[in-house]
């Protein structure tokens, strides 16, 4: 990576913190409009120096119908006139320049049109409040696509960046059910899907696919669900999970 680039993924990093955000959290506003580098690929490579590596477990719910055929393919239509999706990245080990980062929880609340590939999303992100400064700072790099990785990859997809809050985040995992919750803007649950006469009660995955958390994802559906954050308001019907998401850049 050119030297010019490193600083203009610094540059995209700065953030600056504005008032009250009226619940008691902080919000931080992250530049998400970056410039990708000159590597070809739309994931970027991972050789070089490893300045970062999270690892972790990965859950969402869209309001699409289950399946969602947006995570089947971006160029395949929501089953609404739009996509809404919470993205739940739940870090268990980590390390982020030097800082641990691990044990903490970042969700990701995206409104985006009916075909996702065209871009235009709105995107809001949730870090979690047991986050030191420096942790969040770190993980903003991340998170924002600055720091490379795959949210860099779906940087040109985002039109309006809704910022950050900083807020208390609760996750359970327990067998096929997944559930988080966010003070009272977020709060589901989803449940793997085993297909029916599968006598081993493995769930159904979705494979070879485009996505940040990765290339395969558990199918499941939701069980609960209310989102009302970022003025992004839906309730989820379908879902995926993977038990192991894996990044470096």
């Amino acid at each position: 990576m050119s030297s010019e680039n490193v600083e203009l993924r610094r540059q995209a990093t700065e953030a600056s913190v504005n008032s009250s955000n009226g619940r008691g959290g902080t919000r931080v506003r992250i530049d998400l409009t970056f410039p990708l580098d000159d590597n070809p690929n739309l994931f970027p490579s991972l050789g070089g120096s490893m300045s970062w590596k999270l690892s972790g477990s990965y859950f969402e719910t869209c309001s699409c119908d289950v399946v969602c055929p947006c995570t089947a393919s971006l160029a395949l239509g929501a089953t609404l006139d739009r996509c809404k999706v919470t993205l739940v990245f739940r870090v268990q080990n980590g390390e982020v320049e030097g800082t641990d980062v691990g044990g903490l929880t970042v969700a990701v609340v995206a409104d985006s049109p009916k075909v996702m590939s065209e871009g235009g999303w709105r995107l809001g992100v949730f870090m979690d409040a047991a986050a030191s400064d420096e942790q969040a700072e770190k993980l903003g790099g991340v998170f924002s696509g600055a720091l490379g990785g795959p949210m860099e990859a779906l940087g040109p997809l985002i039109g309006e960046n809704l910022g950050v809050q900083r807020a208390p985040i609760e996750v359970k995992e327990d067998g096929l059910r997944h559930s988080i919750r966010i003070g009272e803007a977020v709060d589901f649950e989803i449940e793997d899907v085993v297909p029916f006469g599968v006598e081993t009660g493995q769930p159904a995955k979705l494979t070879g696919i485009f996505h940040p958390a990765g290339s395969e994802l558990t199918v499941a559906k939701a069980t609960r669900s209310q989102i009302d954050a970022f003025g992004i308001q839906y309730q989820g019907k379908s879902g995926f999970s993977t038990s192991q998401f894996s990044w470096a850049a």
